[in-house]
């Protein structure tokens, strides 16, 4: 069954989460409720992928039993070299899942979210080095944490600490009241952003775009702009399902979009835009990148430090979406956006040439519109074909 892809599915979550939702207005503890729903709907999702489902238990067993054994290390020991091969061992998955297909192979080693399961149980390593995750955590949690069906195929990815502590939480008669008020309002704008004008974007204009125009440069122009909405509503409309059933199942799943078209800049975009991911490379890459040049001094010159970092991390997401050729050009796009808007703004900080004003701002978002469509034009393919 295709996570949040028909109206069935929302129909059998609605039913399975009506218990949930009148111990919640009762201000009762849902737990063990939502442990056991959580099972049913991912066996439901699963349903026609045995070998997926095969893949995706045999996967959390692995990240488990490594991080309660990282952990179990962490409170004697603090190697380093154990560290990075704890995080390897954690990625080794994903890069299996992406190496495979490239390679030919049979891509055995992947599963329905196996991107955002990894970064979950990555950010749990991190933090264990880092002392923010100091009690062993249960297995049942680590689990849940990894496991928690609405943000499964689409993110947005939470972060441990956080989901423990709502998760441990018996809200309220109100408190959940007003939870669940959120997350009907998030349904709904999921449906209007995914099944209406995602899908009248899609259906309407870009499938038609053959026999609006014959010139190949209009065509692409509208290609690019259509395409842009489309990924926007669409990825927007799946995240706002699984922000509001995670609020109605107590747990406040972090949002991921906060009008990325409206950025000023290609930074205040990447702050906009599938924010739990680019926050989640900017804590644990480029700033861990950052602080291991400082700290052996490799590189002294900020800049260049700076514009390394933004090289890494940009490459390295782009790689994340896939080895085919759109999506590493897609990456060192924006690397490269990225290091000259950096110049530019330390430019301007000295010159003082762009002032903050009203006028400069909507010029601003309007080229970033642009640059950000650009981007989203190599991100389809589009230009490869």
């Amino acid at each position: 069954m295709t996570v949040y892809g028909s109206f069935l599915f929302f129909i059998i979550i609605g039913i399975l989460l009506l218990p949930t939702v009148i111990l919640g207005l009762k201000g009762k503890s849902f737990r063990v409720y939502n442990l056991i729903i959580s099972v049913v709907i991912l066996a439901l999702i699963f349903s026609g992928d045995a070998r997926g489902f095969a893949t995706l238990i045999a996967f959390t067993v692995f990240q488990v039993l490594l991080i309660k054994g990282y952990m179990a290390y962490r409170s004697k020991r603090n190697a380093g070299v154990v560290f990075y091969l704890m995080v390897a061992l954690s990625l080794l998955p994903l890069i299996l899942s992406k190496v495979l297909p490239f390679l030919a192979f049979d891509n055995w080693a992947t599963f329905l979210g196996i991107s955002y399961l990894t970064f979950k149980a990555v950010q749990m390593v991190i933090e264990i080095r880092d002392g923010l995750i100091k009690e062993q955590p249960p297995v049942y949690r680590i689990a849940y944490f990894m496991l928690f069906y609405p943000s499964l195929s689409s993110g947005p990815i939470d972060r441990y600490r956080r989901f423990e502590k709502d998760e441990g939480t018996v809200w309220d008669a109100a408190d959940y009241q007003s939870l669940l008020y959120s997350g009907l309002h998030k349904i709904f704008i999921g449906f209007l952003y995914k099944f209406i004008i995602g899908y009248a974007v899609n259906t309407y204009f870009i499938m038609n775009l053959p026999y609006m125009t014959s010139n190949k440069i209009l065509y692409n122009l509208l290609y690019m702009y259509g395409y842009s909405m489309y990924l926007f509503f669409d990825f927007a409309g799946y995240t706002a399902f699984a922000v509001g059933i995670s609020y109605m199942m107590g747990i406040r799943t972090p949002e991921n979009f906060n009008k990325p078209f409206l950025s000023r800049n290609i930074k205040d975009f990447w702050n906009r835009r599938h924010m739990t991911l680019s926050f989640w490379f900017r804590d644990y890459v480029f700033m861990r990148f950052m602080f291991l040049m400082k700290k052996k001094r490799w590189i002294k010159n900020k800049m260049l430090l700076s514009n390394l970092g933004y090289i890494l991390l940009f490459t390295l997401m782009g790689v994340w979406h896939g080895l085919a050729i759109q999506y590493i050009v897609y990456g060192l796009y924006h690397a490269a956006v990225m290091v000259s808007y950096n110049f530019f703004e330390k430019w301007n900080k000295k010159h003082k040439k762009w002032p903050a004003n009203r006028f400069t701002t909507v010029v601003s978002i309007v080229i970033t519109f642009h640059v950000i469509c650009f981007g989203f034009y190599l991100f389809s393919g589009q230009p490869f074909h």
